[in-house]
């Protein structure tokens, strides 16, 4: 890869590592520590997340018009002053008004990264997002590794932790990436695209962004319903947190088996959705018998498979529709709806848990997957409406 995209993976890890060590951990501190209950945990979890959607759309947005350099460190800026208010002050209610302003800034650095890495290397087509997605995941299991052993000494160490990585993120932004200028050239993204009405792209990507809303919202329930639950069965903080660090690690060693997997089935990319989906429901089905931390490790193993095929399709497909100018975007779109079902998925589990059972929880979860198959089959139709033949293309990825 390029140095440019080394620097944003570089980036890209330090940042997931840093907001790792309190998003799964949230709703432990504040119906553990903070007296909350399950409903208002996630409800300030959704307030949370929507500071995030809006980021995201604030940071696709300001990506087309000032640049990823300077939508980069305004998100970093406006995170790291949330962080030094949330190390001070992190009681009740000061916690919530911290969380909600970190997520605004995070929000608005996850669009902006995507988008760059994808115009500082437009010839790496698919590679470039597998990066950055590997690199998010090397955080998901870094972070979380440290954070139980941290926060079982105490929280206060887990704030001021948090803080010093994202000082670090700011400094590798500040000194590296202000010289990262897009690349202009005839490639792929515009050969799909040269030809194809900007509504019928649009109208696309939101019913694939419906598939990813559902299987957020499901997924959102192993950082809050599901925490809490795990720590009812007598499953420690190490324990939970370690279900995380295997997710991030199996995502990274399944890389070199999942790959050439995924490049000879290329231009079946709703196979490999629709494959995803099914996997992911698949983990849920094992955590209505789970009751140890072994048959949680398997759904997590479970979960995570399934997440390979997802999570890194969507921003490519993304990327592939966006028009000339508006990758940004695009981008903050797809992050955005991402945002929105952890926004929702907290909250609307924790009132079926406080209302019902777990197991009613798990019966709608899997309800979701099941509904999401059908925009991962159907989201290409605005794009055949409006060429008549249009064949789906994705550029091959060489890792």
């Amino acid at each position: 890869m390029p140095k440019n995209v080394w620097l944003l993976v570089i980036g890209a890890f330090i940042n997931i590592t840093g907001s790792s060590l309190i998003w799964p951990l949230n709703t432990i501190y504040m119906h553990d520590h903070l007296g909350q209950s399950l409903s208002v945990a996630g409800f300030v979890l959704m307030m949370n997340a929507g500071a995030t959607v809006l980021g995201n759309l604030v940071g696709g947005y300001l990506f087309d018009k000032l640049g990823g350099y300077k939508s980069i460190m305004l998100g970093i800026s406006i995170t790291v002053i949330s962080l030094i208010g949330i190390t001070i002050w992190h009681g009740w209610p000061h916690y919530v008004y911290f969380l909600i302003i970190m997520g605004f800034g995070s929000g608005i650095v996850i669009p902006a990264m995507f988008a760059l890495v994808g115009s500082v290397w437009p010839e790496g087509g698919r590679k470039g997002f597998n990066a950055i997605y590997l690199a998010q995941n090397l955080g998901v299991a870094v972070g979380p590794a440290l954070a139980g052993p941290i926060a079982e000494m105490s929280f206060d160490y887990l704030f001021i932790s948090n803080l010093g990585l994202y000082i670090i993120f700011l400094l590798i932004a500040l000194i590296t990436y202000r010289h990262m200028v897009p690349k202009i050239e005839k490639g792929n993204n515009e050969e799909v695209n040269e030809n194809k009405p900007s509504k019928a792209n649009f109208y696309s990507l939101l019913i694939l962004c419906s598939a990813f809303l559902l299987a957020w919202v499901a997924y959102s329930q192993w950082a809050s319903t599901l925490s809490t639950h795990i720590q009812q069965l007598g499953i420690g903080l190490k324990e939970y947190s370690l279900l995380w660090s295997i997710n991030g690690l199996l995502i990274i060693t399944l890389q070199p088996l999942i790959s050439p997997l995924v490049q000879r089935f290329e231009k079946q990319i709703k196979g490999q959705l629709v494959l995803g989906m099914l996997i992911m429901m698949g983990s849920f089905i094992i955590i209505l018998f789970a009751d140890s931390f072994k048959m949680f490790a398997v759904a997590m193993m479970i979960l995570t498979l399934g997440e390979i095929f997802v999570w890194p399709a969507v921003p490519t497909i993304a990327n592939m529709l966006a028009p000339k100018g508006k990758g940004g975007t695009y981008q903050g779109v797809v992050n955005s709806i991402g945002s929105i079902g952890r926004m929702i998925g907290p909250f609307i589990g924790g009132i079926i848990v406080d209302v019902y059972n777990m197991d009613v929880l798990i019966a709608v979860l899997c309800g979701l997957f099941i509904i999401g198959i059908v925009p991962c089959i159907l989201y290409d139709r605005p794009l055949k409406r409006g060429n008549g033949e249009y064949t789906e293309h994705i550029p091959a990825d060489n890792n």
